[in-house]
Order: C-alpha cells, then structure tokens, then sequence
C-alpha cells in the first residue's frame, strides 16, 4: 500500500511488529491451556512465559532459509526460550495461529472503521441539521426537477452511514473467529479445551467447525462491507463534484490559501479531495471480489488465498481509513453557497413549478392528459422563447379558463415543497 493513504493507527494495526505479538500470545496462551490440560509441565510454562520473544530481524534471515513465516517466527521464539521450546505449537497447524490472528486484526481495524464511521454521522448530523431550510433545486437525471434543502441531502447520507455502521457490525462479529483445531480441524492431535481457552483469553468466539483454515466467507463478507461503504462514499463525494461544477458551483470544498489547484491556470478550485475518494473506491471495491474469489479452495485447503490476503485486507482496511477520515474533514469544512442555490432554482424561470400546476388544474375537472397538455405547451414556450413561466401562464387564456390567477399564483410557492421536511427529519431521528 503506497504510505501516501495509510494513517497510522491503521498502519500501526498492520505492523509486522503487531502481528507477531499477536501470534506469540496466541501461542503462549496454548501453552497455557495445555498446562492446565498436564500436557506441559508447570516450570516449563514459566520458562515460556518469561522467554518467549522475537526479532523481526531474525525472523526474515530465518525465513529467507525455510520459506515458511510461521516456522520463521517458531524457530526464532525457540531461540528465545530454549529447551521448553518443544512444548510450544504442541497439536497445532500454521494456520491455527495465522487465522487467529487475522481475525484480531480485522477486528481491530474494523474497530477503527467503526469510530471513523460515527465521527462522519456526526459530521453530516451537524451539517443536515444546519441545513435544514437550505433550499436548493433537485436534479433528476441531471435535470432540475423540484425543490429540496440541502439538510436533506445531508440526512440522506447520514441515513446511509448509519446503515453501513450496521452493516460493519455485522461484518466485525462474523470476522471474530479463532479456530485451533489442527491440520484438518478434527482436533486428532489436541484436546478442543485448547480452541476455547485461547478465544476466551482473546475475545474470540469459537468457529463451531473449521478445515484447516476458517472458511473464507467470512472474510468475503468483511471486504464486501467495506466496499459498499467505499461505494457510499463515492456517492457522497461524487455529489460534491458535481455541486462544485463552475456551472452549478453550489458548494466548495475547503482550499487554504496557500493551496495551489493547478500548475498552468492560477485560477483554478478543483474538488481534489471528492476526486481522490472517488479513484480510491474503485480500489476498495477490487479486494471485495479478489475476496469472493478466495471463499473456493481445494479440499480442506490450498494456500492460493494466503498471499491475496496479505494485501487486499490491510490495504482495503487502510485504505477506507483514510477515505472515512478525509471525507469527514471535507464535510467538516465545506462551503455551501446558499446565494447560488437560491438563484439557481429561478435558472428555469419557474419551470420546477409545473407539477403544481399540472395537480390544480387535474382538480378542476380536466383529465390528466388535458392537464398534462396544457402545461407542457406553456413549458415548451417558456424554453423556446425564454420567457417567465408564471407570466405565460397568466396570459394564456386555456389556463385561466380553469385557473384564477390567485390560484396560479399559490402553484409558486416555495415554501409549500417543504412542508414534510421536519416530519422526515424526525422519522430518521434528526430532531
């Protein structure tokens, strides 16, 4: 993972130095276990207890010789603790220590995903709550349609991150699995006692059946969690970077003053940080099918998934770290232009309004289709000849046969589009 977009508590979950203390209290836990089972002497415990210790330096030269990590790691922690050293391991399989801690690190990290996840519902609940009245035009397909507040936009978002703090919950609990069942995970060589004292002491939970390995649905799940945060998070910057358009330029993300936007055109702002988001999601989204790729190993497996797993989840986790983080500042600091939304929603000369006129006169007697008639020549004008679409209605005696100009005038008023907003806001617990 290029260091550019790794923060450094995640970096810190990730450390070579992490992983192997994990695995070393892993083992020494099993030691422990056995001990209580009589398989290892008590004084031989306490000589493994005191010792036991690594090198990451020593734990490469070893490996460059055994092209095995966890032999690596073996080895080097029996030089630590001598003779008793033959008591560690006792029963187990690489992967009994390698999955166990695997699932402490995604634990963990989705420890971290988590906070970041409440620090940005957090943002946007300031930010909706602060925009609540802030009207805007909404688009559909691109187009203006109707009136909306930008809170609104806010708390659509705020909804979505909630959700997915769910779904990162779910994905955490069904990654907290340790297994040490041996070989094959029939426990022929280990008394079971050893599995469920090692998770206890680890906040684990018990995989009830295992393989050698933990299945790979699990970890499937997990990336798939973090791409369709990823994916949300696109959403939401991918709005920004169409809000900030020049042509729209309704908000802006914060640009310092010493900031520079390009190297040949002194003038420009651009939205650089929704734009990173936006690149960095697709990567997200890549681990989550190299992930459904590892769920299918051959018998009670293969090692194909081990060297996939090496990158896809400290550079998923990493990776979503960052764009979480660095979105909830862009939110933080973002500039809403309530000037250019308000001369925004008059850019089509009152054609947002032409569902209301189209629900009054469908009142008055007229079929849809007549209704829908009448109002669509009137808009046509008001596009082809750019007039004001209010003023045209007034003139247009059709219309005023069914309608009276105090009642076209109340098809105009704003504030009407607005009058369930509070009614949303408490449905999803806003106010």
């Amino acid at each position: 993972m290029h260091e550019r977009y790794v923060l450094s508590q995640m970096a810190n979950i990730w450390s070579e130095e992490n992983k192997f203390n994990l695995m070393l209290q892993i083992e020494v836990s099993a030691c422990k276990a056995q001990a209580e089972l009589g398989n290892i002497p008590k004084e031989a415990l306490n000589e493994i207890e005191q010792k036991a210790n690594f090198s990451l330096t020593r734990i490469k030269q070893i490996e460059e010789e055994t092209n095995h990590d966890v032999i690596a790691f073996l080895t080097n922690v029996a030089e630590h603790v001598g003779k008793s050293s033959r008591f560690i391991h006792l029963g187990l399989t690489s992967s009994d220590i390698l999955d166990t801690c695997l699932a402490i690190l995604m634990r963990d990290a989705g420890v971290i995903l988590l906070e970041d996840l409440y620090h940005l519902k957090e943002a946007l609940r300031i930010k909706a709550l602060e925009h609540k009245e802030t009207i805007m035009i909404g688009r559909t397909h691109g187009v203006h349609a109707e009136p909306i507040t930008f809170g609104l936009k806010m708390a659509l978002w705020y909804c979505e991150t909630e959700r997915n703090i769910d779904r990162l919950k779910e994905a955490i609990a069904n990654i907290s699995y340790g297994k040490l069942s041996g070989a094959v995970g029939t426990y022929a060589h280990l008394d079971p006692f050893v599995e469920e004292y090692v998770c206890s002491q680890l906040s684990l939970k018990v995989d009830p059946i295992s393989t050698q390995i933990i299945q790979r649905d699990r970890h499937a799940q997990y990336l798939a969690t973090l791409a369709i945060i990823a994916s949300c998070l696109e959403k939401f910057a991918l709005e920004i970077r169409n809000l900030q358009r020049t042509d729209i330029s309704e908000v802006e993300e914060y640009f310092s003053p010493t900031q520079k936007g390009s190297s040949a055109m002194p003038h420009k702002k651009n939205p650089i940080m929704s734009e990173r988001i936006c690149g960095l999601a697709r990567v997200v989204r890549s681990k989550s099918q190299i992930a459904m790729e590892n769920i299918p190993l051959w018998h009670e497996r293969d090692i194909s998934h081990s060297s996939v797993e090496r990158m896809i989840i400290p550079d998923g986790t990493s990776l979503l770290d960052y764009m979480i983080k660095k979105f909830t500042e862009l939110i933080n600091n973002l500039f809403v232009n309530k000037a250019n939304m308000r001369s925004n929603l008059i850019r089509t000369h009152g054609l947002i309004f032409s569902q209301k006129v189209l629900l009054a006169l469908a009142n008055k007697s007229l079929s849809r289709e007549e209704a829908y008639h009448l109002v669509q020549h009137n808009t046509r004008r008001v596009l082809s000849e750019d007039q004001d679409f209010k003023e045209m209605l007034l003139k247009d005696p059709k219309i005023l046969a069914f309608l009276s100009p105090a009642e076209i005038e109340d098809c105009f008023n704003l504030k009407s589009y607005l009058k369930n907003v509070d009614f949303i806001y408490k449905r999803i617990g806003l106010i």
